[in-house]
């Protein structure tokens, strides 16, 4: 249990790290989708900043597991309100889908890994 929990926040905090890398930094592809969903630009820094404070908080989880359970909660709900600003956009992208639940399940992966660690 304790390895597949290691994985999966290693995991996690690489990609949201990852993800928060490409909102500070203004990629063309994260912009483009912000465009589309009617995100203004200049929340781009913001929102990677969450995404940076959710992949810190799992890797500090290490060390305080409340704070990883919360850290992921937090990554859960960032994921959920991503997907209401898609429906509200009317956005029928299926990568654009696909992406959201690869980023969505890894975060729920990550809740449920903290939460039975």
């Amino acid at each position: 249990m304790l390895a597949g929990y290691v994985a999966v926040t290693v995991v996690a905090a690489i990609a949201y790290a990852s993800a928060a890398v490409l909102n500070f930094t203004h990629n063309k592809s994260i912009t483009a989708t912000a465009e589309r969903l009617h995100v203004p630009v200049s929340w781009q820094v913001p929102l990677g900043m969450l995404l940076a404070a959710g992949a810190l908080g799992l890797v500090a989880g290490f060390a305080v597991p409340a704070l990883g359970a919360v850290a992921a909660c937090g990554l859960v709900l960032y994921f959920v309100a991503a997907a209401a600003f898609h429906i509200r956009a009317h956005d029928t992208r299926l990568s654009a889908w696909i992406n959201w639940a690869v980023f969505f399940t890894l975060a729920l992966a990550a809740l449920v890994a903290a939460l039975g660690r």
